[in-house]
């Protein structure tokens, strides 16, 4: 089965309109910040320094600012012009790999249809997250080929409900709202048709900056006026997460998301915080990490894949439900901080949502 993948790039033109790529940069910059030299970060990225150091050199005639610079006892780090550059570049990955990788799915089982017919595969629509890119990897491995979707949750539930998708994902939290959350997916979710797998627990709470400058405590601080806050788009399980815990504390949503500024997945949001555009952003603790953020937990929170019951002893999804109970998937999930898989593929019944 042939894969697809399609990744963002971007372009930098100079004032006669001359574009060059920055891939070799960028990879290039990265690894001057991680390793502090040229020397070492020319050897981790399989280049010679004379070509590295040419590469800066091209850069910096090209921007008219030096990209890196000696500091005693730092060693070569980046300047402020590097540095954005690069921060740009990881928003921009965490912004459109979502949307960029639905594409390559659906690209993929277009090419299959010619080339090896009527191949079966799941249908999977959920929210980006962390355990179902892992999810969907594991199946690959196995040979399942699965046509992923990523859309929010209340988007993934109406999808299953109108039967565009075998799985659908969503996410409740654990404890009091857990009612009020899901009556948000009543409309879609049908307790006599539909059943739920359990994919994994996993932990949400505030992104600030290392060492939390801002002095961000609780959800309650969301309010305070010195706070820049990004928030997740409309319809996101997470977006709607928060407004029922802000509610509980009494602080209207329209309060903490001033600038209007919302993003697509959790990695959008923690790399919205950590480039210095935001003070606080919410979301899954995996995030917060892979940005070397500080992470403040709030709440737990289950994340469910909704199918159709009748449906749940098919191949495929015979095939899905072993793959999440499998000790090797629930093994790559205690490698994501926050995340919990103890209860990866038990399947529950909807009357106790409902």
């Amino acid at each position: 089965m042939i894969r697809v993948e399609i990744r963002p790039d971007w372009i930098v033109r100079d004032a006669a309109g001359q574009p060059t790529a920055l891939p070799a940069l960028l990879g290039l910059l990265l690894a001057v910040s991680e390793l502090g030299s040229i020397s070492k970060a020319a050897t981790a990225r399989g280049m010679s320094y004379r070509h590295a150091w040419g590469l800066l050199q091209q850069f910096s005639r090209q921007f008219g600012v030096e990209l890196v610079h000696k500091v005693r006892g730092q060693g070569t780090v980046l300047s402020p012009l590097a540095e954005k550059l690069m921060w740009a570049d990881r928003r921009i990955h965490a912004r459109l790999t979502p949307m960029l990788d639905s594409l390559a799915s659906e690209l993929q089982q277009e090419l299959a249809r010619v080339l090896v017919g009527d191949a079966q595969v799941l249908r999977l629509t959920a929210s980006h997250g962390f355990a179902v890119a892992a999810l969907v990897t594991q199946l690959n491995e196995h040979g399942v080929t699965v046509d992923i979707n990523y859309r929010s949750s209340s988007d993934a539930v109406a999808a299953l409900a109108r039967g565009e998708c075998d799985l659908a994902g969503f996410h409740l939290p654990v404890g009091e709202l857990e009612g009020a959350a899901a009556a948000k997916y009543r409309l879609w979710l049908d307790p006599e048709r539909h059943a739920l797998l359990h994919l994994a627990y996993r932990m949400q709470g505030l992104f600030v900056a290392k060492g939390n400058p801002k002095g961000v405590t609780s959800l309650a601080d969301l309010a305070r006026s010195d706070l820049r806050f990004v928030n997740r788009q409309k319809g996101s399980g997470t977006r709607v997460l928060l407004e029922l815990l802000l509610a509980d504390l009494g602080v209207d949503p329209a309060v903490i998301n001033r600038s209007g500024t919302a993003e697509f997945t959790h990695a959008a949001v923690a790399a919205y915080v950590a480039s210095g555009m935001a003070d606080v952003g919410f979301g899954v603790e995996t995030a917060a990490r892979r940005f070397d953020l500080d992470f403040i937990p709030v709440i737990r929170e289950r994340y469910f894949l909704a199918c159709d019951a009748g449906a749940l002893e098919t191949p495929l999804l015979t095939s899905a439900q072993a793959a999440m109970a499998g000790g090797s998937f629930r093994e790559v999930l205690s490698t994501l901080p926050g995340y919990d898989g103890a209860l990866s593929g038990e399947r529950l019944d909807l009357h106790f949502l409902f």
